[in-house]
């Protein structure tokens, strides 16, 4: 899960000055005083493929790339771009799209787009667009993060790898802003664990709030056209604009979400999808997060496993005790949050902590040394991993993760009311995850979606996809957030091909293994999916 914004005028003004014809790639550039360096190009490659009625002057129009820097939302963005605009690795632009596809003629957004072009232009195939996942991550960060990986590779030869920010996320206007800086902090010192009448009427009462917040600082308008089923729109704009006649893809996580949702719009638009990390599509939101609890837990108890053979190890030598022992060093927050500077470590925090480094093992050592600190009284460590998972900077800034997620959620799934379902739903997953059990009765929470106030435009569903060439799903055995069962899932209902990686990771593609970027690599430019059954294990 993860993170953008308006060019400088200058080189709005430049790009105004610039017209291309359809259907044909144009150039204009402008030199900045003093440098010979172009500030934007404008580049004219669609319209390309097939072409909606009434969609045309989206499909066809010309992009303007320059200077990522100014893209850049938060601190971390800004110097991730900056170094990338200084040593000439990558540019970006921005993609307009109608707001809401019901009316193309009516109010637009822009998405923010990052590229690293080819490095060999003459093998070139296309475009390969990447998203993170989340809901909420940045694509263009993802590609800019990427980019020193793949220029090596084939990948980075053969393809422009683009990243983009989902409308609403990140560079994308106009952006998904629930609360400040400051009203974030305090949500996060406030556990909501109290599991009485009062407790959970108090709980409600602040979720109705989150979303009145949401639609009066982000609009309904907006946040009724931020789901997946418009991303995808978006996502067969841009391939048309990028002069793409078909889609190459990689989607993680909720990224695969996306590429199944355009695999279901457009299949015969489609040349290639990696889908990596599954969301089930047909699974109900509570039998995904019951899931996702057990794969946190069985990553937790692989975490307890490392841990018990470190010299030092927080949760004491024998995995089969480190529930308890985490439990034991965490529910004492609940009433005695331990000061961390000017800041508080809450329970809520603690806990976060310990999701956000069940995601890669290189964080395992963080989660000890964090615990370890925990132990003695102090909470710096658990304190960073737990804003690395919410997205604030070192500044106080938070990125606009957490609003994304929630608003598109809460668009692309059914709102869940009935108390008995949700009742059974907390009790199925304090049973699915007790190291995150905080020793309080479940309880049937309304939570934020059951008081949006626009309805969902997708559900829970089984794709049914005609047409379709080969994709290829990668699961990984012990994905603490999307379950390897979730990606032999989709990749049967795909018709497509299965990659399993052996490893408690989330994620495999683009990761270091080579043995799944090889295999990966090989289905993106040749279109040859791995043998039936194919293994990679950790090297």
């Amino acid at each position: 899960m993860h993170p953008f914004r308006s060019r400088p005028a200058l080189v709005r003004l430049v790009a105004a000055a610039c017209v291309g014809l359809v259907g044909i790639t144009t150039a204009c550039t402008a030199t900045q005083p003093g440098t010979a360096t172009p500030a934007v190009t404008q580049e004219q490659r669609g319209p390309a493929g097939s072409v909606p009625p009434g969609l045309e002057r989206f499909y066809g129009q010309a992009l303007s790339w320059g200077a990522c820097e100014p893209y850049g939302t938060t601190n971390d963005a800004k110097a991730t771009f900056a170094k990338g605009d200084r040593d000439k690795k990558f540019d970006c632009a921005r993609l307009t799209v109608p707001l809401d596809y019901a009316n193309p003629d009516g109010r637009t957004a822009t998405i923010g787009l990052l590229r690293a072009k080819a490095t060999d232009p003459a093998q070139r195939i296309g475009s390969l667009i990447v998203n993170p996942g989340g809901p909420g991550g940045s694509g263009m960060q993802a590609a800019a993060g990427w980019t020193d990986q793949v220029r090596k590779n084939d990948l980075g030869k053969r393809f422009d790898l683009v990243g983009f920010d989902p409308r609403g996320i990140g560079a994308s206007q106009p952006a998904v802003n629930c609360l400040t800086d400051a009203e974030r902090d305090a949500d996060r010192q406030d556990n909501d664990v109290d599991t009485s009448p009062e407790g959970v009427a108090q709980t409600e009462q602040e979720n109705k709030d989150y979303a009145a917040k949401c639609a009066e600082r982000t609009g309904t308008d907006v946040l009724a056209n931020v789901g997946t089923r418009d991303v995808a729109r978006d996502m067969d704009v841009l391939r048309s604009a990028l002069g793409d006649e078909k889609l190459t893809y990689a989607g993680f996580s909720y990224g695969t979400r996306i590429g199944t949702a355009y695999a279901e719009a457009f299949p015969n638009n489609v040349r290639a999808l990696v889908l990596d990390g599954a969301v089930d599509p047909l699974q109900n939101p509570v039998d995904e997060l019951v899931a996702q609890g057990a794969g946190f837990q069985k990553a937790f108890e692989d975490f307890s496993a490392w841990c018990a053979k470190q010299e030092e190890c927080a949760l004491g030598h024998d995995p089969a005790g480190a529930t308890k022992a985490f439990q034991d060093l965490t529910r004492p927050l609940i009433d005695n949050p331990v000061r961390v500077g000017n800041r508080q470590l809450s329970y809520s925090d603690a806990s976060t902590a310990a999701i956000q480094a069940m995601y890669a093992q290189e964080l395992w050592q963080y989660l000890n040394t964090g615990l370890g600190e925990l132990r003695e009284g102090t909470g710096n460590t658990l304190l960073l991993l737990a804003d690395s998972y919410y997205g604030r900077g070192l500044d106080g800034h938070y990125s606009s993760i957490m609003d994304a997620f929630n608003a598109v959620r809460c668009v692309d799934d059914p709102r869940l009311t009935d108390r008995n379902v949700l009742l059974e739903a907390a009790r199925r997953y304090q049973q699915a995850a007790p190291f995150l059990d905080d020793g309080q009765q479940p309880a049937a929470v309304l939570d934020a979606c059951a008081f949006w106030p626009v309805p969902n435009t997708s559900q829970p569903h089984q794709p049914s996809v005609q047409g379709l060439p080969p994709v290829l799903v990668v699961s990984t055995t012990g994905d603490p957030a999307t379950p390897y069962q979730a990606g032999v899932d989709l990749a049967k209902a795909l018709n497509g091909g299965m990659l399993t990686y052996e490893g408690t990771q989330h994620t495999a593609f683009l990761m270091g293994n080579k043995c799944v970027d090889d295999a990966g690599t090989k289905y993106l430019i040749d279109l040859q999916l791995p043998a039936e059954g194919t293994r990679c294990t950790a090297s």
